[in-house]
């Protein structure tokens, strides 16, 4: 495929996360979904990566030799785990405002993580190779899905592994994302999320298929209320979902 020339950064949506920016570190901050959710989000990606690259979970550097993308890294949440557990990391961020932050608080962790304020497209403009791209949450915020996933496609080596969560797109996500968590429970600003944006399970997979990947897993993010957590599901891909594929050899 020839190289993506067009941006998928949508402004406003850039705008939004800026303005949050200091509170990442803050568990009980604006982006307390994001710090409930991480444990399940975690449990997902480090088996999908482990089982991709053989690698064990039990050694104490496992993905050390990995060279890791997370696109869309916010303060850190997913670079700092990563880092960790041995990979070299690079976070970028469309969103400025998020890398000093992120870079901060990698620094007071005694981390060494690459954070850039870049997009996708034009780190694989520069042709920047990974072995895994981390794509959480931000496909439902660019302006044109396909030439996003593209570039995420283009910045991985060939059997490189893609992991993208996002929201699905019914009446029951709408209720939940948006008026249950903007609204009733004000764990987000109103306006975070747009509903038209959502994309299905079979959208992605058809996204995902197009921009030059092979799908191979999909599970739902489930919340409960009654015990305040959250799990991964086999079967429930209603509300929030990740995907996983994998670039041909």
């Amino acid at each position: 495929m020839g190289k993506v020339m067009v941006t998928t950064v949508d402004a406003s949506e850039v705008a939004k996360f800026e303005a949050m920016a200091a509170e990442w570190w803050d568990p009980n901050g604006k982006f307390k979904p994001l710090h409930m959710m991480n444990p399940v989000r975690l449990d997902y990606i480090t088996t999908q990566i482990a089982g991709e690259f053989d690698r064990d979970l039990n050694h104490e550097k496992p993905f050390e030799g990995l060279r890791i993308l997370d696109i869309g890294c916010g303060g850190g949440l997913l670079c700092e785990p990563m880092a960790r557990l041995g990979a070299q990391v690079i976070g970028v961020d469309a969103a400025g405002g998020n890398i000093p932050v992120a870079a901060a608080h990698a620094a007071q962790s005694g981390l060494a993580i690459d954070y850039r304020h870049t997009t996708a497209e034009d780190m694989a403009a520069a042709g920047e190779q990974f072995d895994v791209v981390i794509n959480m949450e931000v496909v439902e915020h660019v302006a044109d899905p396909q030439a996003y996933l593209t570039a995420c496609q283009q910045l991985l080596k060939p059997g490189g592994l893609h992991l993208c969560s996002t929201i699905n797109r019914n009446p029951k996500s709408f209720a939940v994302a948006i008026v249950g968590a903007e609204v009733i429970m004000r764990w987000l600003p109103k306006g975070t999320h747009e509903w038209a944006k959502f994309i299905t399970p079979d959208e992605l997979y058809g996204l995902i298929t197009t921009a030059g990947l092979t799908p191979v897993d999909r599970k739902g993010y489930v919340f409960n209320p009654i015990t305040w957590k959250w799990s991964i599901s086999d079967r429930d891909l209603s509300v929030n979902y990740v995907t996983a594929a994998v670039k041909p050899s």
